[in-house]
């Protein structure tokens, strides 16, 4: 009988399975509320314009596209459908440096190897994406505390990282709405981070998935750009945006994109040559036609609809919260990050509220790269109807009531 674990590379060691993914599967008990997966309503899905774009696609001289091999930097229509995207988010770009992925996840992953050996170190917030550890730790790298706003200097995360036996190699953020706390990192912020990233000589990594689900607030101008305008240029940049259709048109066709100077892109694209040659061709050929047709349109949709979820969320947290909880109070995204009082274990309460309030949530540990944040945990409304988030949350309010014991 086989023996993998002689066998496994260390990298392996390091691989651990979705708390998300898993928790997905409870989407199929109709009786659980979830709060869980950070999804799309599917109800909100242009469906129609997939049903004709997929037809067009097919249809005539067309057809050899969308069903033959292409090359690997992606649909030239689908790119230059986004140059001007990106030009909207104020980077002027040219389709040469844009390469389309299979979802930003993909990207994700093909960033990590190519900034990152075995000790060397990751900027990450604390919390941060969970996808994002995952992609990252198959390098094994080490991970440290990327907080703008602290007056933590360059040289001492430098020094941190060579004790670690590496160099600082990117810093990670999604600087709009993040997942897991929905909240977004301010311009004076944005420009601490592309000035340590400078002192650093290091790469920015700019996660832009919830970028475009902006109910209110004022938006704020994204990394890219502001290190475009400082740097003179694209390709002067350290940034590079990570785009995803996931969250506006369809998580299902798997596309996203990555936006950087064209030397890194080149780059990118050696990798994806051997990782899978190129994303669907049939899939980019539908994404490109529903783009240019209702991209604004559906945008608008489902703002709208995400608008009215989370302010039913944060209405019934203030109705339901007991005292001692806090909670953030996002601009847009799908995400409401809530903290439990200290000592507090948000994974305990999860099986409890599974199995007796029927309701279902992340527990915060997981976006943490130290394990840490036991008290916390993430509440998506995307998914889920005004009525169904004010009874889920009251049931989670009146058991969070019973579990925890007030300070005296």
């Amino acid at each position: 009988m086989m023996t993998w674990d002689a066998v496994l590379a260390t990298r392996a060691k390091r691989m651990s399975a979705s708390e998300i993914r898993e928790l997905l599967k409870l989407l199929d008990q109709p009786d659980i509320i979830s709060f869980a997966g950070g999804i799309p309503d599917p109800a909100l899905f242009p469906t129609d314009a997939f049903r004709t774009a997929y037809a067009d696609a097919l249809s005539g001289d067309g057809a050899a596209a969308g069903l033959q091999y292409s090359v690997s930097e992606g649909s030239l229509r689908l790119r230059r459908w986004l140059v001007g995207e990106m030009a909207k988010l104020g980077v002027s770009c040219g389709p040469e440096n844009i390469m389309i992925t299979s979802g930003s996840q993909q990207a994700l992953d093909f960033l990590g190897k190519l900034f990152l050996s075995a000790n060397d170190t990751a900027l990450v917030g604390w919390p941060t994406y969970l996808g994002a550890l995952q992609a990252f730790n198959a390098y094994e790298p080490n991970y440290d505390r990327l907080d703008p706003m602290t007056n933590r200097s360059a040289d001492d995360y430098r020094a941190t990282a060579e004790e670690r036996g590496g160099k600082v190699k990117f810093a990670y953020l999604s600087p709009d709405f993040a997942n897991p706390t929905g909240e977004t990192l301010d311009e004076a912020g944005r420009q601490r981070l592309l000035g340590l990233a400078d002192e650093l000589d290091c790469a920015v990594i700019e996660d832009g998935a919830y970028q475009s689900l902006r109910y209110d607030g004022t938006p704020v101008p994204g990394v890219l750009a502001l290190d475009c305008a400082r740097s003179g240029g694209i390709e002067n940049t350290r940034t590079l945006y990570c785009g995803s259709f996931s969250k506006t048109l369809s998580p299902g066709l798997r596309l996203g994109w990555v936006c950087a100077a064209k030397d890194v892109i080149s780059r990118l694209v050696l990798l994806k040559q051997a990782g899978d040659l190129h994303s669907s061709s049939l899939n980019q050929e539908a994404m490109a036609r529903v783009a240019e047709t209702v991209f604004d349109a559906q945008v608008d949709k489902v703002c709208a609809a995400y608008r009215e979820r989370r302010d039913a969320m944060l209405a019934a947290l203030e109705t339901y919260m007991p005292e001692g909880t806090r909670w953030t109070r996002p601009e847009g995204g799908m995400f409401v990050w809530v903290e439990l009082p200290e000592g507090t274990d948000a994974a305990g309460l999860l099986k409890e509220a599974v199995e007796t309030a029927k309701i279902a949530f992340v527990p915060g540990k997981a976006f943490f790269a130290d394990g840490s944040g036991g008290n916390t945990l993430r509440l998506s409304f995307s998914a889920t109807t005004p009525e169904k988030i004010t009874e889920g949350i009251s049931r989670l309010g009146a058991l969070i009531s019973k579990t925890v014991t007030p300070a005296l």
